[in-house]
C-alpha cells in the first residue's frame, strides 16, 4: 500500500482561523470575490449606521446586529478558504523538512569538487555514491542504481533508474541505495520538483480556472440583478406606505445574492488541488485539475504507461531444421554488446536455459544502435551472428547473399499475434529463429479503462510497435482504439486533430519523445519515473508513475466540477427560498394579499430579516467540511447527474431554509 506525500497534519487553532479570516478582510483580497465584497461593504455601511444612530440617540440595535451578522458571514467565508489553504501549508512544511543543505560532487575537467547543491546549474554533472542523496533534478547519464524515492513519493519500495532508458529521471532529495551513478542536472536551483511541489501546495501559483472565472462572472451578474431588485423595493415600499430601514435593505440584499457559493468557491478550488496532491499527483495549476474532469479522449503511450516498460525475452522460437541450442547460443552472443533491457534479458534467458557460451577475445562486437536496429558479433572463425528487427535482419541476410524463408514471416506473425515483439536471429545468410520479447501489461489496467469508458472517456493507445503487436496489446489492455508505428510528430498531429474537433485531450507519457504531445494536450500527465523533458512538458506529474492514476485524476477533476455545481445549485435554491420567506413577511402589513405567501407565519418583519440573515451566515461554516471533502463521484451520464443534482441539492436547498428560518424566528421571539 503506497504512502502518499508526507503531511504535517492539520491542527487548526481558533486563534489561527480568526487571524487569517481578519487578514483576508483587506479590500485587495475581497476584490477577487465580488459576492463577499458586497457583503463586506454592507457590513461597513450598517456598522456606520449603527454608530450614527447611537450618537444621535436613535435606536441602533437592529443596525448593530445586522452589521455583526454580516461581519460573521464574511469571516466564515474567509475561514473556509483559510482551512483549505492550511492543508497546503501543512504539506509544504513537511516537504520543506525533506529539503536539507545537500552537498554535491560536481565533475570538472580536473576531477571532482564538493559544492553546495544550490551552486549547481543546468548542464552540470555530479557523481552520486551509494547512500548519498541526489542533489538536484536531472537524468542519469552513466550507470544504473536502485533509488529510494520515499522523500518525494512516499513509496518505500526502491525503484531502478538507468542511463539511456526512459527510466533515467531522478529527483532532488531521493537517496541512492546501490551502485554509483553520474547525474546531469536539468534544472536550475529553485526550480526542482520539490521546490515546485512546495510552491504549489502553498497556493502561490494557483489561479482561477476558466469555468471558475465564468462562475464568478455569473455570481457577479446575479449580485447586480438582486441589487437592482432591492433598490427597486424602495419606491415600491414608499408607494405601499412602508419605510424599511437601510440596514434591512442591506440585509435583504445579502440574503438574496448567492453568498453561499460565493463564500465557498475559493475553498472548493483549493481543495481540488489538495486532493490531487494527496493522490501523489503534482498539478501545476488549478486549471489542470479542472480539465481532468472534462476530458473526452485519453492518449496513452504504451511502453512504460500501459505496459511495465522493459520488454523481456521470454521464448526462443527456432526455425525448422535449427536446433534450440544453436538459436540460444547465437541469441546470447549477439546480446553481449546490447546494453538495452531486451539484450540483458536475452542473455539472462539463454543462461537460465543452460547456454554456457562466453565472449571470445578476438571477437568484434557490434553494439545495438537505434539507427540500424541490429546488434551482433563477428567471431574469429568467420561466423557472423546478428539479432535485430525483422526488416533489418532481412536486409542483412539479403546483403550477404542469403535466403529469407517465408517461414520466418509466419513465425514473426505468430509471435506478434501473441502480443510479443519479435527479434530475428541470423548466422550469416541463414535465419536461425525468433526471440519473443513480451511487453507485460500492468495489473488491473483493463478494469481501470473500463471505468474510464463508463465516464465517457475514450482511450487510445499510441505505440511505435507494428500493427499486429499493437493490436494484441490493445486487446489485452482493453483500450478503445490504438495507433501503431506512431512517431512523435504523429502523436502531436493526432492531438491537434482531436482538439480541432472540439474534444479535450489528455496525454500520458514518460519519454522524451512524448514531450511535444504532453505539451500540446489539454492535460499532459507525465510519469515521474520518466525523463526530465517529459516532466517539464506535462502540466501534471504522477509521482507514483502509475498509468491507472489517470482514473483517479479524472475522478478528482469531476469531483471538483460536481462539487462546485452542487453547491451552486444549493445556493441558488437557497436564494429562492429566502426570497419567499422574507418578502411576504416584510410587506404583509401593508399588502395583506401577500399573507397567502407568508408560509412561515414569521413573528414580525424584523425577526424575519434577522432570522434569514443568521441562516445565511450559518450555512457557510456548516458547508465548509462538505466543500473540502467534495461530492462523491459516481460514473453516470450527464442527464443522471443533472437529475441527482436537482433532486438532492436543488430540492434540499429549496426546503432547508424554511424550517431553519422558522426555528431561528421562534428563538428570537423567546429571547425578546
Amino acid at each position: 500500500m503506497p504512502q502518499h506525500i508526507p503531511s504535517a497534519g492539520l491542527k487548526l487553532e481558533a486563534g489561527y482561523l480568526i487571524a487569517e479570516s481578519l487578514r483576508r478582510l483587506s479590500p485587495r483580497h475581497l476584490a477577487h470575490n465580488p459576492v463577499m465584497l458586497i457583503v463586506a461593504l454592507g457590513t461597513v455601511v450598517t456598522a456606520l449606521l449603527a454608530v450614527t444612530h447611537a450618537v444621535q440617540g436613535q435606536p441602533y440595535a437592529l443596525d448593530a446586529v445586522i452589521a455583526a451578522i454580516l461581519l460573521f458571514t464574511v469571516l466564515f467565508a474567509n475561514a473556509a478558504e483559510s482551512v483549505a489553504e492550511a492543508r497546503g501549508k501543512a504539506q509544504a512544511g513537511a516537504l520543506k523538512a525533506t529539503r536539507t543543505d545537500l552537498q554535491a560532487n560536481r565533475l570538472t575537467a580536473h576531477g571532482e569538487e564538493l559544492v553546495a547543491a544550490t551552486a549547481l546549474r543546468r548542464g552540470d554533472r555530479v557523481r552520486v555514491a551509494p547512500e548519498a542523496l541526489i542533489p538536484a533534478d536531472g537524468e542519469i547519464v552513466e550507470g544504473a542504481a536502485t533509488i529510494n524515492e520515499s522523500a518525494v513519493t512516499g513509496e518505500s519500495a526502491p525503484v531502478l533508474r538507468e542511463a539511456g532508458t526512459d527510466n533515467s529521471g531522478v529527483s532532488a532529495g531521493t537517496r541512492v541505495l546501490s551502485d554509483e551513478i553520474v547525474v546531469e542536472v536539468r534544472v536550475d536551483p529553485g526550480h526542482s520538483l520539490l521546490d515546485r511541489m512546495i510552491a504549489l501546495v502553498e497556493g502561490a501559483q494557483r489561479q482561477k480556472t476558466p469555468s471558475e472565472l465564468a462562475l464568478s462572472v455569473l455570481l457577479a451578474a446575479m449580485t447586480l440583478v438582486f441589487l437592482i431588485v432591492v433598490v427597486s423595493l424602495v419606491p415600491l415600499a414608499g408607494f405601499l406606505g412602508a419605510q424599511p430601514s437601510f440596514s434591512v435593505l442591506v440585509a435583504l440584499l445579502v440574503c438574496l445574492i448567492p453568498t453561499t457559493i460565493g463564500g465557498l468557491l475559493p475553498a472548493i478550488g483549493i481543495a481540488g488541488m489538495d486532493r490531487a496532491m494527496r493522490a501523489n499527483v503534482i498539478a501545476k495549476s488549478g486549471k489542470a485539475v479542472e480539465v481532468a474532469g472534462s476530458i473526452d479522449t485519453l492518449l496513452l503511450d504504451k511502453t512504460g504507461t500501459i505496459t511495465l516498460g522493459d520488454r523481456q525475452a521470454t521464448v526462443f522460437e527456432p526455425l525448422a531444421g535449427v536446433s534450440a541450442d544453436a538459436l540460444r547460443e547465437a541469441a546470447l552472443l549477439t546480446s553481449l554488446a546490447d546494453p538495452t533491457p531486451e539484450g540483458k534479458s536475452t542473455v539472462a534467458l539463454a543462461r537460465a536455459q543452460g547456454c554456457t557460451a562466453h565472449a571470445e577475445t578476438d571477437a568484434q562486437y557490434i553494439e545495438f544502435s537505434a539507427t540500424t536496429r541490429i546488434s551482433g558479433v563477428d567471431l574469429g572463425n568467420g561466423r557472423q551472428l546478428r539479432k535485430g528487427a525483422t526488416d533489418a535482419i532481412q536486409r542483412f541476410v539479403t546483403a550477404v547473399g542469403g535466403d529469407y524463408p517465408a517461414q520466418t514471416d509466419r513465425l514473426v506473425d505468430q509471435v506478434a499475434k501473441q502480443g510479443a515483439t519479435p527479434l530475428v536471429v541470423a548466422e550469416g545468410g541463414r535465419i536461425l529463429g525468433v526471440i519473443a520479447l513480451s511487453d507485460v501489461v500492468k495489473s488491473g489496467i483493463r478494469e481501470r479503462f473500463a471505468t474510464l469508458r463508463e465516464m465517457g472517456v475514450r482511450t487510445v493507445m499510441i505505440t511505435g510497435d507494428n500493427p499486429v503487436t499493437a493490436a494484441a496489446i490493445a486487446a489485452e489492455a482493453g483500450v478503445d482504439d490504438f495507433i501503431a508505428e506512431a512517431t512523435p510528430e504523429q502523436k502531436l498531429a493526432i492531438i491537434r486533430q482531436e482538439q480541432q474537433q472540439g474534444r479535450l485531450v489528455a496525454m500520458m507519457g514518460d519519454g522524451t519523445n512524448d514531450a511535444p504531445a504532453l505539451a500540446q494536450a489539454d492535460l499532459g500527465l507525465a510519469m515521474n519515473s520518466g525523463t526530465q523533458a517529459a516532466r517539464e512538458a506535462g502540466n501534471m506529474v504522477d509521482l507514483d508513475s502509475d498509468p491507472g492514476k489517470l482514473l483517479e485524476v479524472v475522478e478528482i477533476g469531476k469531483q471538483l466540477l460536481i462539487t462546485r455545481g452542487s453547491l451552486t445549485t444549493f445556493s441558488l435554491a437557497n436564494d429562492v427560498a429566502k426570497y419567499f420567506a422574507i418578502l411576504p413577511a416584510l410587506f404583509v402589513g401593508t399588502l395583506p394579499a401577500l399573507g397567502a405567501l407568508n408560509l412561515l407565519n414569521l413573528s414580525n418583519p424584523m425577526n424575519a430579516v434577522l432570522a434569514a440573515t443568521l441562516f445565511n451566515a450559518l450555512v457557510i461554516p456548516a458547508l465548509i467540511p462538505f466543500a473540502l471533502k467534495g461530492v462523491r463521484f459516481r460514473p453516470s451520464s450527464a442527464s443522471q447527474l443533472l437529475r441527482r443534482n436537482l433532486l438532492v441539492f436543488g430540492l434540499g436547498g429549496l426546503l432547508l431554509p424554511f424550517p431553519t428560518i422558522k426555528a431561528i424566528d421562534l428563538l428570537l421571539t423567546v429571547i425578546q
